[in-house]
């Protein structure tokens, strides 16, 4: 059985943070034998690597199905002029939507992605998830528009997308408050109806999100009017887009949120209190892409928050990179250690798609991938990682 003894200045186990002088084994194809403390002499015997070792990363939100559309928008035109172009041009030829879909799996292969989280409206990530030696969990992502009349045509279609995954590991979602019934989100329910489902929602990404559940204003309801669906029943809750995915859906299941760049201490907290097994997803290139914002990171850590990262698509990103993603955060965020983010990146990653008994973390039996940054430097007392850095799968 092959063994692989690895050290580096300093290895970051996933969970606990960074330790120096310590010994990674594995064995087989990867899998953890031990992670410990090591003598001078026991390191002397090891491969080397100068920097940062972690596990695999994993990428808790994406649109694999939406790589075809990059390069295809301008950026900071905010989310509603950008939701109308990827409805506009998401429709591409199908050799070329699969030929983008392979090159962005390979590029997150490079990047030291393990797992990602994906949305799927359609069927055409399936093949490349059967093959690929990325994990995948699959949303299959519904929505009508808000328009009741329309929610049985629409749902069966979005089931026989679901059906179609067949054992792959998948769960029915809803897009977003914006744009799901409560009929869309009975249905959803129903067909989630095992605990072991996770959910998938994206959340206060726009001030338009609230707006239109406070007072049926801001720019949703122009927004659907311009695709030909009527606004006139629509009866906002007087709250917020908050309020409406509690009321529809169930404290139990574990919950991803993605975005939530206008969220709020109290939002967090509210929604920590309903739902204990809540992760928040932040895409900050995305945000960055789309908005020019990015959540205020402080709210979510104060409160104790689990933290995840995604890249969300081709569409609204430059690359598809976890590591870009924490050198965003961190950039704007000096508050911010490169301990905490990667946690975000690895083992909270893996928790939120149901797979930290695999991945995620140095621990025994686990087989989760070693990631090694070499670009990095000491900053009052702090381990940064540069601008250049990258990241090369071990």
């Amino acid at each position: 059985m092959q063994i692989r003894k690895l050290t580096a200045d300093f290895i970051h186990d996933g969970k606990n943070g960074f330790f120096k002088n310590h010994i990674l084994i594995l064995h087989g194809k990867g899998t953890v034998l031990e992670f410990r403390a090591a003598s001078e002499n026991e390191l002397k015997d090891c491969n080397y690597y100068p920097g940062i070792l972690t596990p695999g990363f994993v990428n808790a939100h994406c649109h694999l199905e939406l790589s075809h559309l990059k390069g295809k928008f301008q950026t900071g035109t905010k989310l509603i002029p950008f939701l109308k172009s990827v409805v506009t041009h998401r429709g591409e030829d199908l050799e070329e939507i699969q030929s983008a879909i392979k090159a962005a799996d390979e590029e997150m292969q490079r990047e030291g992605i393990v797992a990602v989280g994906d949305i799927s409206n359609k069927t055409d990530t399936i093949e490349i998830k059967k093959s690929s030696p990325i994990k995948y969990y699959s949303f299959i992502e519904a929505f009508d528009f808000l328009q009741e009349k329309l929610t049985d045509s629409l749902f069966e279609n979005y089931r026989e997308v679901y059906t179609a995954f067949e054992d792959l590991p998948k769960s029915m979602v809803p897009h977003a408050a914006y744009s799901v019934s409560s009929a869309m989100f009975n249905k959803i329910n129903r067909l989630n109806n095992h605990s072991n489902h996770i959910l998938s929602i994206h959340n206060q990404e726009s001030p338009d999100d609230d707006l239109l559940f406070q007072s049926k204003s801001g720019g949703y309801p122009e927004f659907w009017s311009g695709f030909g669906f009527s606004m006139e029943h629509f009866e906002p809750n007087g709250v917020d887009s908050l309020k409406y995915i509690m009321d529809q859906l169930s404290a139990e299941n574990k919950l991803l949120l993605i975005h939530n760049t206008q969220s709020r201490i109290h939002h967090i907290q509210r929604l920590q209190e309903w739902n204990s097994n809540i992760y928040f997803v932040t895409c900050p290139n995305a945000n960055l892409f789309i908005e020019n914002t990015l959540p205020e990171y402080r709210h979510f850590v104060n409160a104790n928050s689990n933290m995840a990262i995604g890249t969300d698509s081709l569409s609204s990103n430059w690359k598809l990179s976890v590591l870009s993603e924490m050198q965003t955060i961190l950039k704007y965020n000096a508050w911010l250690d490169l301990e905490t983010v990667l946690k975000w990146a690895t083992m909270n990653g893996a928790t939120a798609l149901g797979m930290q008994n695999d991945l995620g973390s140095f621990t025994p039996n686990k087989n989760p991938g070693v990631n090694w940054i070499n670009e990095v430097y000491s900053d009052q007392d702090q381990l940064k990682i540069k601008d250049s850095a990258r990241v090369q799968k071990i």
